[in-house]
């Protein structure tokens, strides 16, 4: 600080390489090489001046025009592309059309059509039949399929125009953990079919619905262990990240039991003990899978306490695997007398009843005493908080409160028929009803969260940057989908343009900070070419 007829004057302070990465007038006040006296350097005198402005170091003196330099430096970076600026412009809006809002449409978006099946599920395994429930339940599965394909398409085109986000999803910390919702989506269709078709439908049905559950089993197991092969291999997790959806790969094979259980008891004796041998086998492999994950989430509740409000509701996936492994277990021991052949381990009844008693008796244990119920308690009680004004910003998570809750009923009914108990079937058709309101509740809040922004968007969904992980940086060079030649010879036109004016205005860059930036003069030249409608011929 200099003193002239006695005032201050400001002093020009060093400024290292990362100031310089932008011009000068667009740096915070303090970062921009100078100081403005305050009433504190009068009052304390040359003392405190001293420390509050420290000499220049000694060495090389900065340009004689910082100003040119910085502009050389600035120029030199890579410029947006024609794309990347209109939605830039666009979301600031609020104005992003469904072709870029699919961008964002992911794999969790199957949890909506996995919901719908399971209340068609429910509705099938209720015990007290009145006239107009099975059309109910065929409403609700139609309507599944309709999603079903719906969100098949709307995914095909998410990869169609946007390449580089299959292979983005599949790495994804947290996307990837609903590819196998794809799957299991398939698995309650086919289950569905099984219910409300072949009892109405010729024998052609059976035999497709039997080739495909053997087509299901094998897609099952593949995505399960490719996905687990592929986050092992591509991420890293901490215990404090871990919730419930680290079980979700594991869902394909759990829904292998309930679907083996419903076809056993429609198809002939030698081809559906094949099935229940099949289904069996694959239902206690994701059982397994699914317990060894219970353990970390135990660990994780006991070390870090509950998640955070927003990802309270995939706590409900923990209901799962216990749910649909009781109505699995059951629903094929029902099956068992009327299948197993007479020979089997030398008498076949016997062995039957063997089987039927083990695994109403093991499933009432799980259902009851062990995970079930246990976990199902936790999870509606974690959201107590949530009940006190916590807002929580809907996702596709959501549908957590309804799929695995299908499960839990599924396996209550099959419990209360096992053991003749009227007060549980009871218990479960009271339980079934408030589902259903769940999931009408539920997907009143998706097409609101639709509507206000809160999904479909940038940075709002299961594909957001979080960690490490930045889908920006899997996106080619060379720009993305079909019309990519056309938007990068857009974005050669607007870098000359762009390069063209900064060297009209290098003239008052060098006399001093210009009135108005290139970004609050541009913009709105920019979102006003490329605004819908708008575009340039090329």
């Amino acid at each position: 600080m200099q003193e002239k007829a006695g005032r201050l004057t400001p002093r020009r302070l060093p400024l290292d390489q990362a100031q310089i990465s932008k011009p000068r007038h667009l740096l915070p006040p303090g970062e921009d090489g100078y100081r403005t006296p305050t009433i504190e350097d009068f009052e304390h005198g040359n003392d405190n001046q001293t420390q509050a402005f420290p000499p220049l170091p000694d060495g090389p003196s900065l340009p004689t025009d910082i100003h040119e330099e910085l502009y050389r430096i600035s120029s030199s970076r890579q410029e947006p592309t024609s794309l990347e600026k209109r939605m830039q412009s666009l979301e600031k809006a609020n104005q992003l059309g469904w072709r870029y809002r699919v961008k964002h449409f992911t794999w969790a978006y199957f949890t909506l059509s996995m919901a719908t099946g399971g209340i068609c599920n429910v509705l099938w395994s209720v015990p007290y039949r009145f006239r107009g429930l099975t059309a109910i339940g065929e409403v609700f599965f139609i309507a599944n399929i309709i999603f079903f394909i719906s969100t098949c398409i709307a995914i095909s085109s998410r990869f169609y125009y946007y390449p580089y986000t299959f292979k983005a999803s599949i790495c994804h910390p947290t996307e990837s953990l609903f590819i196998p919702g794809a799957v299991v989506a398939t698995g309650t269709i086919l289950i569905n079919i099984s219910q409300y078709g072949l009892p109405h439908i010729g024998s052609w049905l059976n035999d497709t619905v039997e080739v495909l559950f053997w087509m299901y089993c094998a897609i099952a197991f593949t995505f399960s262990v490719g996905i687990y092969l592929t986050l092992w291999s591509t991420q890293y997790f901490s215990i404090s990240q871990m919730t419930p959806i680290w079980i979700f790969p594991a869902y394909p094979l759990l829904i292998v039991g309930p679907h083996a259980g419903v076809l056993a008891s429609q198809l002939r004796p030698e081809r559906a003990f094949t099935i229940i041998v099949g289904g069996f086998t694959l239902q206690g492999i994701g059982f397994m899978v699914s317990l060894m994950v219970y353990s970390a989430f135990i660990y994780r509740l006991m070390t870090q306490k509950l998640p955070k409000e927003s990802l309270r509701p995939g706590m409900f996936v923990s209901v799962g695997p216990s749910g649909f492994t009781v109505a699995g277990l059951i629903n094929m021991a029902k099956s068992a007398q009327k299948v197993f052949p007479k020979h089997f381990m030398e008498n076949g009844d016997l062995t039957a009843t063997i089987f039927k008693v083990g695994c109403d008796w093991s499933a009432l244990w799980l259902w009851g005493t062990s995970l079930a119920l246990y976990f199902f308690f936790i999870s509606v009680f974690a959201h107590y908080s949530t009940l006190a004004g916590s807002r929580m910003t809907f996702t596709m998570t959501w549908y957590s409160f309804v799929f695995p809750n299908t499960a839990l009923i599924s396996a209550t009914f099959a419990v209360g028929n096992a053991f003749f108990n009227r007060a549980i079937n009871i218990v479960a058709c009271v339980m079934s009803c408030t589902l259903i309101l769940t999931y009408l509740l539920v997907f009143g809040m998706m097409i609101r969260a639709v509507w206000i922004h809160d999904i479909l968007w940038p940075q709002q969904g299961e594909d957001k940057d979080e960690g490490g992980f930045r889908v920006g940086t899997w996106k080619p060079e060379g720009g993305e989908g079909a019309d990519a030649p056309k938007r990068r010879l857009t974005a050669v036109r607007t870098r000359s343009r762009s390069i063209m004016q900064g060297r009209r205005k290098s003239s008052a860059l060098r006399s001093g900070p210009p009135v108005g930036t290139g970004e609050a003069n541009g913009d709105a030249t920019e979102a006003k070419d490329y605004a819908p409608g708008n575009e340039r011929n090329v």
